[in-house]
């Protein structure tokens, strides 16, 4: 197919490239061979080095094969971002097993499913969370279990005083098969060789709820990842191997944050700033102190630094800004450019393209409102959604994606991938348009779903626990806009009829079954919802109403 958009490629970016065939875990072991002495991650002030972050990859990869984890064996990482985040994917990686990174925000509900589908018989787990995973341990397949804290992670003083304020009561029980990640680095496990791993084996479930709210694993081998961050590299064409460092904010076990931040740092040989979660003072902080040349984030993360108190020389050490999640508003990204002095450009991706499929040039011909152009070797085009066949320049369809990057299906969900992967065609679901220059802009997203700060919210799982309370009759969720998280969650709630209810009483009732950020944060009462002929809520009414409120 005509690749109109090439033309309009930065000159230093080749259409297409050469990608080595090896797994990711091969990919880190050459930054460890070429940069044994270069910082791979700096986290509030502990420093592991490239050689130093291997030799704890290959302990811990010991200490799960002896557990009884081998190749296939599917893995849950339910962590934030701090070292044993990076050192658990990779050793999962070297034993030839299957990554299954989960949200820590999951509550029991959320986390027991994922662990079921996936039939992960292993999880590595931050402390804090262990109790949640306890409670549905017995409804999953789960029959070994890794706890670690923030604490095993910091220096000197600060580890222990965290230690001291945050104590756990989890202990090493062998016959409960619960380990604590500091014990097991005391013990003396036989050496474990890399698994002999081919580029199209599974290297990662990552769960996504598409376009129906059912959570379904995206299959993404080695060779989607490795292609994609390399493609990513070389659209960044100037990052400077071993010099680049990178705020990682964005949680790795989001296929975003995976990719433009762990990933990328590996690829790169250069540095992560890990930071566990979004916390402006605190990455104000970490940009003064780390100097972080690299920044991939959403939308709200740009704006609350724009209206931050903050002074351009302190975070003008950014150099290479990519926002995606949800669109990136002009305002924000020339506010956010003369900030900083940096390039910001928008970006597109789902976690079924491992995710990267379009940026904006990075340096050169960059259009707002846009997602930019197709990476190379990707391919795009709308098509008609009833038909799948191309509609012309400027009319819109649904984004159909082919490339390297595009996952080999669904997990165990053989119905659900031939609905969208078609004839090496991978139908995104979002509604699109392409101009005459092959930029592509999103005009509609997924069916009801919303994006609050980067986070994909299902109104389906939302509504379906509110269906639960024996006082609502009805329940309708939908996007509401949010200055700073893009859009926040609004439920329209029936009562059966001589019922009385509060705000606060639902939201009480969401708390054990949904996570923080799926709560509704705003709550309207109805006599009735209005419906079609047929009886289906016509959400586009109420949407259509609160744009006329606003």
């Amino acid at each position: 197919m005509e690749r109109r958009w090439c033309k309009f490629y930065d000159e230093q970016v080749s259409p297409t490239l050469e990608y080595p065939q090896i797994t990711m875990y091969e990919l880190f072991i050459e930054a460890v061979k070429k940069n044994p002495r270069g910082t791979a991650t700096l986290f509030f002030g502990a420093k592991i080095l490239y050689g130093e972050l291997n030799r704890r990859v290959d302990l811990f990869a010991n200490s799960l094969a002896a557990l009884g984890v081998e190749r296939g064996d599917r893995v849950a990482l339910v962590l934030p971002n701090f070292p044993l985040y990076p050192i658990a994917h990779l050793a999962v990686m070297k034993l030839g097993g299957i990554l299954v990174p989960t949200n820590p925000l999951y509550v029991e509900r959320e986390l027991a499913y994922q662990l079921n589908d996936a039939g992960a018989e292993t999880v590595v787990i931050l402390d804090k969370l262990f109790l949640r995973l306890e409670k549905v341990m017995k409804e999953t397949p789960v029959k070994r279990t890794v706890v670690a804290g923030i604490q095993d992670f910091l220096p000197g003083i600060l580890g222990f005083l965290y230690g001291f304020k945050n104590k756990s009561k989890i202990r090493t029980d062998e016959e409960k098969r619960v380990y604590l990640y500091r014990d097991l680095l005391k013990r003396s496990f036989p050496q474990v060789k890399p698994a002999n791993v081919r580029p199209d084996e599974t290297a990662i479930l990552l769960y996504t709820g598409g376009t129906t709210g059912v959570s379904k694993g995206a299959i993404l081998t080695h060779r989607n990842l490795v292609v994609n961050v390399l493609q990513t590299k070389a659209w960044l064409w100037s990052i400077q191997d071993e010099k680049e460092v990178l705020l990682c904010v964005l949680p790795f076990f989001h296929s975003y944050g995976m990719t433009t931040g762990l990933h990328l740092s590996i690829a790169s040989r250069s540095t992560m700033v890990l930071v566990p979660r979004f916390d402006l003072g605190e990455v104000l902080k970490r940009i003064k102190k780390h100097r972080p040349t690299i920044f991939c984030g959403v939308p709200s993360m740009y704006n609350a630094i724009n209206h931050s108190n903050v002074l351009g020389k302190d975070v003008g050490s950014i150099r290479l800004c990519v926002s995606g999640g949800s669109a990136l508003p002009a305002e924000v990204q020339r506010q956010f450019e003369t900030l900083t002095g940096g390039s910001l450009v928008e970006g597109y991706g789902l976690s079924e393209t491992s995710p990267v499929t379009h940026v904006n040039p990075i340096h050169g011909h960059k259009k707002s409102g846009t997602i930019g152009l197709p990476l190379p070797d990707t391919d795009a085009m709308v098509v008609d959604p009833e038909t799948r066949k191309p509609v012309s320049v400027g009319k819109v369809g649904e984004l159909a994606i082919q490339g390297p990057q595009v996952m080999r299906g669904y997990w165990n969900m053989d119905q659900e991938t031939k609905q969208v992967l078609q004839e090496g065609w991978f139908y995104t679901g979002d509604m699109a348009v392409m101009d005459e220059e092959g930029f592509f802009s999103i005009v509609d997203r997924k069916k009801d779903l919303i994006i609050s700060a980067g986070m994909n919210i299902y109104p389906r799982e939302v509504e379906e626990v509110l269906h639960q309370h024996p006082k609502i009759v009805e329940a309708a969720v939908i996007g509401i806009p949010s200055k700073f998280r893009e859009e926040t969650v609004k439920a329209f709630v029936v009562l059966k009829e001589g019922e009385t209810l509060s705000k606060g009483e639902i939201v009480q009732f969401c708390k054990d079954k949904l996570s923080k950020y799926k709560i509704p944060k705003e709550i309207e009462f109805r006599d009735s919802l209005p419906k079609s002929t047929v009886g289906k809520v016509l959400k586009r009414v109420l949407k259509a109403e609160e744009e006329k409120k606003r």
